[in-house]
């Protein structure tokens, strides 16, 4: 059995880069995706779905310095479910991307002829 996920969608922000206690480099964006469909009268429609997606390390680092809000990206990674309790006492559960490779397909406003550059976590 395998956790594995890939997404190609287009970069909500700009990337947020933290420094864990550990002294991990941790960097969080948001990435949409879209999906077409027609619905029960025959319209074409969309609907975009926001994932939010967290890079560590090397492959956080190269996310922050080349990525910016617009740019196309595929992202390779698993899903990741968690629980807390909030400052009310309530119980949140939270689904996000954690990207073990990151593809630059296109930067912002830009087509996509150059060739891709992988980037990996080690």
């Amino acid at each position: 059995m395998k956790n594995t996920v890939t997404l190609v969608g287009f970069v909500g922000n700009t990337p947020e880069v933290r420094t864990a206690q550990s002294g991990a480099a941790i960097t969080n964006l948001s990435l949409a995706t879209t999906r077409s469909f027609k619905d029960s009268e025959g319209n074409r429609q969309t609907e975009t779905e926001w994932h939010r997606t967290t890079c560590f390390n090397g492959v956080g680092k190269c996310v922050a310095e080349h990525v910016t809000e617009g740019a196309m990206v595929m992202v390779t990674g698993r899903i990741h479910h968690s629980r807390w309790t909030d400052s009310g006492g309530q119980t949140c559960y939270g689904c996000e991307i954690i990207a073990e490779q990151v593809d630059f397909l296109a930067k912002a406003k830009e087509s996509s002829s150059e060739e891709p550059k992988k980037r990996r976590s080690k």
